[in-house]
């Protein structure tokens, strides 16, 4: 089991690389953890799950909030930031259509944690505009950037300080997957090309395994 851990990760570590920036479309690495057999599962299942650390940041409301002790039963988390121009939305659109999927039971045990990689632009009131378009009950989290790091470190997830670009615009370089987390361990990941379907009824499967 450790072996396939570790091959997913090197795998992981691909795609952190290869759609950084949020430029990204797609990517062989994609495909590869696409194809694994997981069980069952349409994302990639970690035999060994990712220990999420416990690191109070805030909530858009500017309350503490830590991803490892949210009560709900499954929380999906993503890293993004709200001036994202392409892959985070499609994410986004895709995590708000599985949730859409769920019954009302199913959605009640759901928590959707939006983790920002760009905190000195994505304040309390810029996170809950940009989730609101999805779904406002979806969560937003920020704190500072040190923070934040040290939060997707364990998960695998690259995250790098936003830079200016030649057309002067705005660009923040992370990671695009998505975690089915359970208590303080991601059990699951969902690439790019996961369709709504496929993530709703993961989402299921984890709610009752």
């Amino acid at each position: 089991m450790a072996d396939r851990r570790h091959a997913l990760a090197g795998v992981l570590a691909v795609v952190a690389l290869a759609v950084s920036g949020c430029g990204g479309s797609s990517d062989p690495a994609v495909s590869v953890v696409a194809g694994t057999d997981n069980g069952g599962y349409h994302g990639a299942h970690l035999d060994d799950p990712y220990v999420v650390p416990d690191i109070t940041l805030s909530d858009a409301e500017g309350k503490p909030y830590s991803l490892a002790k949210d009560p709900a039963p499954l929380k999906i988390v993503f890293f993004g930031y709200t001036n994202c121009p392409d892959i985070c939305q499609a994410v986004m659109s895709t995590i708000a259509s599985a949730v859409t999927r769920l019954d009302a039971d199913q959605r009640k045990q759901v928590q959707v944690d939006f983790v920002t990689t760009d905190p000195a632009r994505d304040t309390g009131p810029a996170l809950r505009t940009y989730l609101a378009r999805f779904d406002p009950a979806f969560i937003g989290v920020t704190g500072d950037l040190t923070q934040i790091t040290a939060l997707a470190a364990p998960l695998k997830v690259y995250v790098e300080k936003g830079k200016k670009l030649p057309s002067g615009g705005y660009e923040v370089d992370h990671s695009t997957y998505v975690f089915g987390v359970t208590g303080d361990q991601a059990q699951l990941v969902w690439t790019q090309g996961t369709s709504p379907a496929q993530m709703a009824a993961d989402m299921i499967r984890l709610l009752h395994s």
